[in-house]
């Protein structure tokens, strides 16, 4: 479908409101009970970006990561498939793999040595001794779904979730001109925010504070024709470049905490993940068509250039978020310009947290 089809059909599945339009509550940045919620109806239910398919290139290797205090793992199995399970054993739920990215030839337990296959069956208990009711086959390890798509890796905790493929909304026509799968992986950055994740991602999802907050990224875009728009699932944002600018193609904010930025030569992506109701954890990857020697120094400062925009950031979300508790701010009224994107993001919001029993949005 062609992109103004695309917008065209999330206008009619998401018309303009008649009355006001305000922000969520400020109490749902600061509450226990939504980040709960919030944990139940949207990050157990939906399908989580994870990483891309080029960390996982040999059997054994694996990716160990976490999603709202559910450890995971997505391994590469002996047939080139991938598996993923929760980061648990199924003696006493020890964690069986250190986060981040690794091989391993044994899956094995550190806690007691319990070993598992990568189709996650137990295969050895050293020690256990003998016990007539048990066997093997009552405890393998807790499988999760796990596709991916174009090269990026997604999984799903809900053992009863759609297809992925159903669940990307616009996203594949939106990035269909783009040859992502060719771009190579060069680094990872991680960054840890004092701010609820809904704080960050409103800031992700509109344009209206780069004058005031990004002095370097406003010299490299026409503001005045800064557009951001919202298609199924997707928020949508573009600006034409002046020379010299690093930032051309398309941003995208993908339902319900990824980002992905493609730009002439490469792009990022990023995960926006709830640690607590007032700690946000960003894992960003950049990737590049070109990964020859001498284009490491230009990649390298487009790295530290996207850093320095996250970092920001940083201060204008932790002091919002410090104000958002302080009991004063209810909430406020949303651009019509700019935060589009914002509306429809946040009431995809107020439908998960609704499901949950949290309607007063």
């Amino acid at each position: 479908m062609a992109a103004d089809g695309i917008l065209a059909q999330a206008a009619v599945d998401f018309p303009k409101p008649q009355g006001p339009v305000l922000s969520l509550p400020a109490w749902s940045y600061c509450e226990r009970r939504v980040y709960e919620a919030e944990r139940r109806g949207i990050f157990f239910k939906e399908w989580q970006f994870v990483g891309c398919e080029a960390d996982l290139p040999q059997p054994g290797d694996y990716l160990a990561t976490e999603i709202t205090g559910w450890r995971i793992f997505v391994m590469r199995a002996r047939d080139g498939g991938l598996r993923a399970y929760y980061n648990m054993c199924s003696h006493r739920a020890a964690q069986l793999l250190e986060p981040g990215k690794g091989h391993c030839d044994i899956l094995r337990c550190p806690y007691h040595g319990w070993v598992y296959d990568a189709e996650g069956r137990l295969k050895a208990t050293p020690h256990f001794g003998e016990a007539d009711w048990f066997d093997k086959k009552d405890f393998p390890l807790t499988p999760i779904k796990v596709e991916s798509w174009r090269g990026l890796v997604f999984v799903c905790l809900d053992p009863n979730s759609p297809p992925l493929l159903q669940t990307l909304g616009a996203l594949p026509d939106l990035v269909a001109p783009y040859p992502i799968e060719k771009f190579s992986k060069l680094d990872e950055a991680s960054f840890e925010m004092r701010c609820n994740w809904k704080t960050y991602t409103d800031n992700f999802a509109e344009g209206y504070h780069i004058p005031g907050i990004h002095p370097g990224l406003i010299k490299a875009i026409d503001f005045n024709a800064f557009e951001t728009t919202f298609a199924d699932r997707v928020v949508i944002m573009k600006a034409p470049q002046r020379d010299g600018s690093i930032y051309g193609g398309i941003w995208l904010w993908i339902w319900p905490n990824m980002t992905l930025s493609v730009y002439p030569d490469g792009m990022n992506t990023s995960r926006i993940l709830p640690l607590d109701e007032t700690r946000t954890q960003l894992i960003y990857n950049f990737y590049f068509a070109d990964l020859s020697p001498e284009k490491l120094p230009a990649h390298r400062q487009t790295i530290e250039t996207n850093c320095g925009i996250v970092r920001e950031d940083f201060g204008i979300c932790e002091i919002s978020q410090g104000n958002l508790a302080a009991g004063i701010y209810k909430r406020g009224p949303l651009s019509p310009r700019h935060e589009e994107g914002l509306r429809y993001y946040q009431h995809r919001v107020r439908q998960a947290l609704a499901a949950e029993g949290i309607t007063n949005l």
